[in-house]
């Protein structure tokens, strides 16, 4: 399976350079490709219709915002080294890029500093293209169709995995090395000695006759023998341990506000009065009893601490906070006013 690095330069040099590491890790040199300004379209972003840079990249899977951080490099000039390599090449082209003296650019930091110079990233919209807001702020809202328009509300999930990294080692070798030993050991040797001594006595008759007699000395040399014994050995293994570890980090999600807009107060107390009268007319009272239910009803539809929860979730809440607001008031229990709040919470999600 393949993978897709990447690593952004602010100088030719430096990308070169970075390329000519990656060739020296065994990286196959048609997997690496240095993209400059002239491979981004003549706005600097790429889109569905000229994907620019990004169409020659298979596997390039990265979030928008660092793809909008990249782009944004080309175009001031900077180049954009990428590539592909297979998994098990993944660590060592890693490495070969972490080297300090390439000068790669930390795309965070980057990014952050271009935003404290007026830099706004394009907002990617539902089919992945990249826009600018500024160039869209009078243009029909996003998700508009016939009389509804849809607000999406994102939400941002935490998810946390591992991965293995090396953290040292031992390296454990034997060579044979040579030293000088000295021993003691006692030889024994033998001479042979001739003497004359002269002597007066009586012949044997067997003593005139030829004979011969050796004589032979023998002595010790030393003899040296070599054996080989194992006298130490040397263990090497891995102890495998656990550590818990705690992973902080922060999720973003998008809030909706709903905001009444000014200028049909008329038809809202038209809308209330035909409830007023199907619901509370017979039993008395009068329509101004009832109107600040309708209007309690509509704020809190709106209030952001209710979006997104339904009428059955809310009404304890709305209860207590009617009660400690409204509740002295004659005639004004939860439960004499409480389908009115409701109309008017109701009237909102319509």
């Amino acid at each position: 399976m393949s993978r897709t690095i990447t690593a952004l330069f602010d100088t030719r040099a430096d990308a070169e350079a970075g390329r000519q590491r990656l060739l020296d890790a065994n990286i196959d040199m048609d997997n690496v490709n240095i993209y400059d300004k002239s491979s981004i379209g003549e706005t600097g972003y790429s889109s569905p219709a000229a994907p620019g840079m990004w169409a020659s990249i298979k596997n390039a899977f990265l979030p928008e915002e660092d793809r909008h951080v990249y782009e944004e490099g080309v175009r001031r000039g900077g180049l954009l080294l990428v590539a592909d390599v297979d998994d098990d090449e993944v660590d060592e082209a890693v490495r070969a890029l972490e080297d300090g003296h390439l000068g790669s650019v930390d795309i965070d930091e980057r990014a952050n500093q271009w935003k404290s110079e007026g830099w706004v990233p394009p907002v990617t919209g539902a089919a992945g293209a990249a826009t600018v807001a500024a160039a869209d702020r009078d243009a029909p809202a996003a998700g508009t169709t016939g009389g509804e328009a849809h607000v999406p509300v994102v939400e941002e999930q935490l998810i946390v995995g591992k991965r293995e990294v090396e953290r040292g080692g031992v390296r454990v070798r034997s060579y044979m090395t040579e030293q000088p030993v000295h021993e003691q050991i006692r030889l024994r040797e033998e001479r042979v000695n001739v003497e004359r001594h002269a002597v007066d006595r009586p012949a044997d008759a067997d003593a005139l006759r030829e004979q011969a007699i050796e004589v032979r000395a023998t002595g010790e040399e030393a003899v040296v023998q070599k054996t080989a014994r194992v006298v130490e050995e040397v263990l090497v293994g891995k102890e495998v341990t656990q550590r818990q570890e705690n992973v902080s980090d922060t999720v973003r999600h998008t809030e909706v506000q709903v905001e009444r807009l000014g200028g049909s107060a008329q038809a809202d107390d038209t809308y209330y009065r035909t409830h007023y009268a199907s619901t509370y007319g017979a039993a008395g009272g009068s329509y101004d009893d009832y109107a600040p239910a309708y209007s309690y009803g509509t704020q809190m539809r709106s209030d952001a601490r209710y979006q997104g929860r339904q009428w059955d979730d809310v009404e304890p809440d709305l209860r207590t906070d009617w009660e400690s607001s409204h509740g002295s008031a004659a005639g004004s229990t939860w439960e004499k006013v409480k389908a009115a709040v409701r109309h008017g919470w109701d009237k909102v999600t319509r």
